[in-house]
């Protein structure tokens, strides 16, 4: 069935508190988006963030971002008392988030709440642990020795010993920092026990949750710390190749990501079980799940580590439908998008093809007056989920003002019969609702009709991203209004 979505991160909601949380403003945007007549709310990872604040950069793949947890929610509880959150510095730009001052003001107040709670949610907690303990206490310790260490990269801790992860100092360092493990373990209850109601919500008002598994995880996370072996080390964990992408169209020297590689080979041998877990954990979060650079799957760029810039990388294989025919066979029931972007080639397009997932169309690529392109409206098959932009695309108003040239514009405006009454962003947004695709999903920005300062991410850059909110009064009846009428007319409701 047609359906469409709006792609928006959790942290872009509005909120007292400096970032989107998973309280109030989430509810309602739940409403707005059945009112509009969409099915999906697409997300941005949701794990907790590390250096740069990037979603794709998280302490774990299996943990939920501390920062989304809702403060109003636990004042509600009493776990905290709203008096103790007036005087605290959250930014003063509410299109903002300052993630320095979040930083600053946030674990002060949780720790209170787990002072507080412990003892009273002490029963559940326990519950929780239990239900999560395949990456919970690995997590956990992992934090609780980063705060110990002062937050340094567990690269660096001073002993060896816990940063290897033998198991005499992971049993050490878990009792001799059990205070702090603890709290660590509160605050992912506290977070999936305010996502699973989100999530009930969300259901109960015929609205699904997409989701990104990045295909790769930090350096610095409590996934790679655990697991060296399934991951191109040496002998003192130190990555031999890192990953990246090749120069492209978004920048000349390629992006150097730095995460480390897989050893696709130990993967193997165990079945691909670290990723089978990995899925596992994700499909707790989400109804349907975007595999981000799918193309990965099939080579990869690998850079060697130090390189200042990714141009020295190459290409390796993959695993294939080794692995892609674990994940949809071990998942049966569990939708997926493969992330088929960037540079492909035919043994790419073979892998999409056999895997049977439906790839991704990209409208702000689709209008070279030049060449055909696979992304030009009438080339989206139905069996394909079609965008304006991702995240890492400019926002409409930002790729018409800095785009492609006006031969490039001329012939998007001509094709997509834009007019100035309608505008370039509800003109871009009705062309994808009339696209064959089975899905289309729109930027949030490019519904309030936003200029390119709200753009979320720009690729090969490290300031400025991540930080785009959604005004309180941004969404209403009127708007809701206006998209469920795009909606209908291209039967997507």
């Amino acid at each position: 069935m047609r359906k469409s979505g709006i792609l928006m991160a959790m942290t872009s909601l509005p909120s007292p508190y400096g970032i989107g949380t998973m309280g109030k403003a989430a509810y309602r945007f739940v409403d707005f988006l059945r009112a509009a007549g969409q099915t999906y709310w697409q997300l941005l990872p949701l794990g907790p963030t590390s250096y740069g604040d990037s979603p794709y950069s998280s302490f774990s793949t299996f943990a939920g971002n501390p920062y989304l947890i809702d403060l109003d929610l636990l004042a509600r509880d009493g776990l905290v008392k709203r008096a103790e959150l007036r005087d605290i510095d959250w930014g003063d730009n509410e299109q903002r988030v300052d993630y320095g001052k979040i930083y600053a003001g946030r674990f002060p107040v949780l720790r209170r709440a787990f002072a507080r709670g412990r003892e009273q949610l002490g029963g559940e907690m326990a519950a929780f642990r239990r239900e999560n303990r395949g990456w919970l206490e690995d997590y956990a310790l992992f934090m609780a020795v980063k705060v110990h260490f002062g937050m340094a990269s567990w690269t660096e801790w001073p002993e060896e010993d816990i940063r290897l992860h033998r198991a005499e100092a992971v049993e050490r360092y878990h009792r001799e920092l059990r205070d702090e493990v603890d709290f660590w373990v509160f605050t992912q209850f506290l977070f999936f026990r305010q996502w699973n109601d989100l999530h009930r919500y969300a259901h109960d008002k015929g609205i699904q949750f997409i989701g990104d598994v990045p295909i790769y995880v930090a350096l610095d996370s409590a996934d790679v710390w655990s697991s060296p072996s399934f991951f191109q080390l040496d002998e003192e964990n130190v990555p031999k190749e890192v990953a990246g992408v090749p120069p492209d169209a978004f920048t000349d020297d390629g992006q150097l990501w730095g995460n480390p590689l897989y050893d696709w080979d130990a993967m193997r041998a165990d079945g691909f079980g670290w990723w089978i877990r990995r899925i596992e954990g994700a499909h707790k979060l989400y109804d349907v799940i975007r595999i981000d650079h799918f193309r990965g799957f099939e080579s990869y760029w690998a850079v060697p580590y130090g390189d200042d810039t990714a141009r020295r990388g190459c290409w390796k294989p993959g695993p294939g439908m080794d692995l892609v025919g674990v994940l949809t066979s071990w998942f049966p029931n569990l939708r997926f998008i493969a992330e088929d972007l960037g540079y492909t080639t035919p043994e790419v397009e073979k892998l999409l093809s056999d895997s049977g997932l439906p790839g991704m169309k990209i409208l702000e690529f689709g209008f070279d007056p030049q060449c055909e392109s696979d992304y030009v409206p009438h080339n989206c098959q139905k069996h394909s989920v079609c965008y304006i932009g991702t995240h890492d695309n400019e926002t409409v108003k930002g790729w018409v003002s800095r785009g492609r040239g006006q031969a490039y514009l001329r012939y998007a405006r001509e094709y997509m019969h834009i007019d100035r009454a309608e505008g370039w962003c509800w003109g871009m947004i009705r062309t994808g609702m009339s696209t064959a695709s089975e899905l289309f999903v729109m930027q949030m920005q490019d519904v309030l009709e936003l200029p390119g300062w709200s753009r979320m991410n720009a690729p090969g850059t490290t300031e400025g991203n991540w930080q785009w909110r959604m005004k309180s009064d941004a969404i209403n009846a009127r708007l809701a209004r206006k998209l469920r009428k795009y909606t209908h007319i291209y039967r997507r409701i």
